[in-house]
């Protein structure tokens, strides 16, 4: 319950910061063309909110919904999620939007996504200038990598260590944020892989259909071998009851190779699976060693290994934190840009989430480097997901006014009241379908 409730807390606090965010945006570029805002709102207040204010000479009421799914920003003279149809039946005002030039109501419909990129590159900058940043030096591993099925029957070979994607070389392994996706995202979008095996460069050749959904089955697709060598035992543990010692190499356990960390964890995912909890395990001392271990539900040895990678830390001063935040934003907006493509399969469609989903995004213990650097992540998630070009959403609207600033056309308030209602409907059953994947994933 404490974890839950340490998720909620950060998960209510990031989307309410992106939200005033954005609308924001919205409302900076309204206000500087002297568009009128009738209400500011932090959630929805259909029916009722939970506090407004309106203060004295001003046009706008601010206010606290109750349904927390966003927030809003009601422009006068504008069809929006309001659906203020009453309003647009009048004669058009200065002050509204709609009689403003096309120019300046594009700049009022994509502020809300220009201040989470923005908001982004901040964060981002500023994590980097307060923390620094760490990644692990793909050329230094010792042993290489381990691989799956998958990967092997491509033509990985437990131990190559990884030089180039289609000839150019990155040596960067990121493993703190969702950068960790990037190595096998450099895989899957690259035609061949250089690695080094037995001291020469081997080219890989990587098939068109391998896609990030697919790499994972049987297994982790490409991890670094850590050797399972005993680092420390957890006093009353199930491998201290067992006799492991500090030093031990772990090389089986019920006869299966667990020579390498990522093998253990496998084996004992198996056993959990067969609810198996006594098993023999063999380690090497100065001879090779049998020892039986009996496991509590939670299936945990009670060991950790010794590392034998150490990362790369790189510190930031005030002034290059900037353009190290934007290079960084750039990096994770075109890695989910490109990931996009499979919210159109059948894994993906399944993948998609909700509040559930997301707040299981969030440390379980508060983490304040964590929280940044997640809320910068879904400020990036929200401007592009809202430049979609989907009626309702920001990027229809600009579509619209692309079309009119091209043609010289303006669509009818019956077309954009049309339009308006579709993307809505659109919107609902993404909702929806977000929402049953979530009570999937928490009832099985």
């Amino acid at each position: 319950m404490e974890i839950f409730f340490i998720r909620a807390v950060q998960l209510i606090l990031a989307l309410s910061l992106l939200v005033l965010i954005h609308e924001f945006g919205h409302f900076l570029f309204a206000r500087i063309f002297k568009v009128k805002v009738d209400k500011f709102y932090l959630f929805f207040d259909w029916k009722f909110s939970l506090f407004k204010w309106k203060p004295k000479n001003s046009d706008t009421e601010y206010g606290i919904g109750w349904i927390p799914l966003g927030g809003y920003c009601k422009i006068a003279g504008m069809i929006d999620e309001s659906m203020d149809t009453e309003q647009m039946k009048q004669p058009a005002q200065p002050w509204e939007y709609r009689s403003k030039p096309a120019w300046q109501r594009l700049l009022i419909i994509v502020g809300g996504v220009l201040f989470n990129l923005i908001l982004a590159v901040l964060i981002y900058s500023m994590t980097l200038f307060a923390w620094g940043d760490n990644y692990i030096d793909m050329r230094s591993l010792e042993h290489g990598f381990e691989f799956n099925e998958t990967a092997r029957n491509i033509g990985f070979k437990d131990g190559d260590k990884i030089l180039k994607f289609d000839g150019e070389e990155e040596n960067r392994l990121y493993y703190e944020d969702v950068r960790a996706a990037n190595l096998m995202r450099n895989i899957c979008n690259s035609s061949e892989v250089t690695v080094l095996r037995d001291g020469k460069e081997v080219a890989v050749a990587v098939p068109e259909e391998l896609g990030l959904l697919n790499m994972n089955k049987g297994g982790s697709f490409i991890s670094p071998i850590i050797p399972s060598v005993i680092d420390s035992v957890a006093p009353n543990s199930a491998a201290s009851s067992a006799g492991i010692a500090l030093g031990d190499s772990i090389v089986s356990i019920d006869g299966k190779d667990a020579g390498t960390w990522n093998k253990l964890n496998k084996i004992m995912a198996e056993l959990k699976s067969s609810q198996k909890q006594t098993f023999t395990v063999s380690v090497m001392r100065d001879s090779l060693v049998n020892l039986t271990a009996t496991v509590d539900s939670t299936y945990k040895l009670g060991v950790t290994p010794k590392e034998n990678i150490v990362p790369v830390h790189v510190d930031y001063g005030f002034f290059a934190s900037f353009p190290a935040g934007v290079a960084l934003g750039w990096d994770v907006l075109s890695g989910y840009v490109s990931d996009f493509q499979y919210v159109f399969s059948k894994e993906g469609a399944q993948s998609v989430g909700m509040f559930g989903s997301i707040g299981s995004l969030f440390p379980a213990a508060w983490d304040w480097h964590k929280f940044w650097m997640m809320t910068a992540f879904l400020s990036v998630i929200l401007a592009f997901m809202n430049i979609l070009p989907i009626p309702a959403l920001d990027g229809g609207h600009a579509v619209f006014l692309i079309y009119e600033m091209v043609t010289g056309r303006e669509p009818s308030e019956k077309f954009m009241e049309r339009a308006q209602m579709a993307g809505m409907l659109i919107i609902l059953g993404l909702f929806i379908l977000a929402m049953y994947n979530d009570l999937m994933r928490f009832v099985f």
